[in-house]
């Protein structure tokens, strides 16, 4: 067998072992963890004392353990309290984010580049939670709506630049030095010719922000702890207090429950969330 036989032999086996390597390694890493909260979730409080991966063994309680964990659980409530936190602070996050990046990417200058790194490096630097919650004291906005949103909106405004200012480099400059000569100002220029084109890495970051801050439960039990209910925050206090102490199976209902809206607007949005990556990762 000739040198290049053996080297187009080698390729057509990597290309097929590549793709069942690839889906074993999901099946792991995502199928049994989530074969697991399944499962028990559709188990008797018994039986999901120790969680395991086997079937249910004195029959299923799916439709009983979801209708306890969402009356007991106070979904609706804590939908709501989630809804009104997240909803909020994604749109200001993404907008003032996609500003920042536009007038970072536009403009090269020494300054702006240590402007971007610090504005960045949320990402890798931990917010001080004490001093956090002190400042938010003094501001009168300790375990309020606003207060929590804004703590959000601080936390996470660096993801957003991170992700838009990439993106907007690759824009051509033409599209907004035609729309100045037709007399547009900088506002206009942004809201109709910039903020248009950043739908599929807006998409991306929506659902990541919108991840982030949907399964937070640290920075909300110090800000709002006891004042305002959270999909994670409430199932951590009722968890606590001894209403699903051992409960596995409500424990992972709720959990289910608490996941759907985000799978939802990951369904919808995927197209788009593939766009971003991918137009990211060549750009």
């Amino acid at each position: 067998m000739t040198t290049t036989a053996r080297t187009t032999e080698r390729r057509s086996w990597l290309t097929t072992i590549q793709p069942v390597a690839a889906l074993a390694l999901v099946a792991v890493v995502v199928g049994i963890p989530l074969w697991l909260v399944l499962v028990t979730s559709a188990k008797s409080q018994g039986d999901a004392l120790n969680p395991s991966l086997g079937l249910p063994t004195d029959g299923w309680h799916l439709a009983e353990n979801y209708r306890r964990a969402f009356t007991e659980g106070r979904v609706i409530k804590a939908f709501l309290g989630s809804a009104s936190i997240v909803v909020p602070a994604a749109i200001l996050i993404l907008l003032f984010g996609s500003m920042a990046a536009w007038v970072l990417a536009r403009r090269a200058s020494r300054w702006l580049a240590v402007v971007y790194a610090v504005a960045i490096s949320g990402i890798v630097i931990p917010p001080a939670v004490i001093t956090l919650v002190l400042l938010l004291r003094q501001l009168g906005l300790a375990g309020t709506l606003p207060g929590m949103v804004l703590v959000y909106v601080g936390i996470y405004l660096s993801t957003a630049i991170f992700f838009v200012t990439g993106f907007i480099r690759t824009i051509p400059h033409e599209l907004e030095e035609a729309a100045r000569v037709d007399g547009a100002g900088p506002v206009r220029v942004f809201f109709t010719i910039i903020l248009p084109l950043l739908r599929p890495v807006l998409a991306t970051a929506t659902i990541l922000i919108c991840l982030y801050i949907w399964n937070d439960v640290f920075f909300a039990f110090f800000v709002i702890g006891g004042r305002m209910d959270t999909l994670p925050l409430n199932l951590f206090q009722v968890a606590s207090a001894g209403v699903y102490l051992n409960n596995w199976n409500l424990i992972f209902a709720y959990v289910v429950l608490m996941s759907i809206p985000l799978l939802v607007v990951f369904a919808v949005a995927q197209r788009r969330i593939i766009a971003g990556i991918t137009g990211g990762a060549v750009k």
